[in-house]
């Protein structure tokens, strides 16, 4: 659908490309000898040169601006959050490249390194060591 719609659009701004900026002049004279009627053409000529075509007005480029400016600041504020979570997620990396391997770990190495599973045998004294919520 997408190719089908760019195909169309760049057919229709490479004819408008091909057309001048002014339309060709009218022979207006030439005219008055071909029509039998007389004066059709001077009535044809004063509705031509009395006919405006109105310019649409633009009342979007200020909204589409506004909206523009607004991603622009958003997607500032997401790239310095991004930093500073990758700056984060570096340390966390950082701390598990240099703890010791598991299986050379002791429970205090552990309870050491990943402080949440220190189980408080005092506060919690009969296993789980943990409150029934917690699990």
């Amino acid at each position: 659908m997408f190719n089908n719609l760019k195909t169309r659009s760049d057919a229709i701004s490479a004819k408008l490309a091909s057309l001048s900026e002014k339309p060709p002049a009218i022979d207006w004279n030439y005219y008055r000898s071909a029509v039998a009627k007389a004066g059709m053409v001077d009535e044809f000529e004063q509705k031509f040169s009395a006919l405006k075509v109105p310019e649409p007005i633009d009342t979007q480029t200020t909204l589409i601006n506004t909206q523009e400016a607004e991603a622009s600041t958003t997607a500032a504020a997401y790239i310095e959050a991004s930093k500073a979570r990758i700056a984060q997620y570096e340390k966390v990396l950082d701390k598990f490249k240099n703890m010791i391997p598991f299986d050379q770990m002791t429970i205090e190495d552990l309870n050491e390194t990943f402080p949440e599973t220190k189980l408080d045998k005092v506060k919690h004294p009969y296993w789980p060591h943990k409150p029934i919520a917690e699990l």
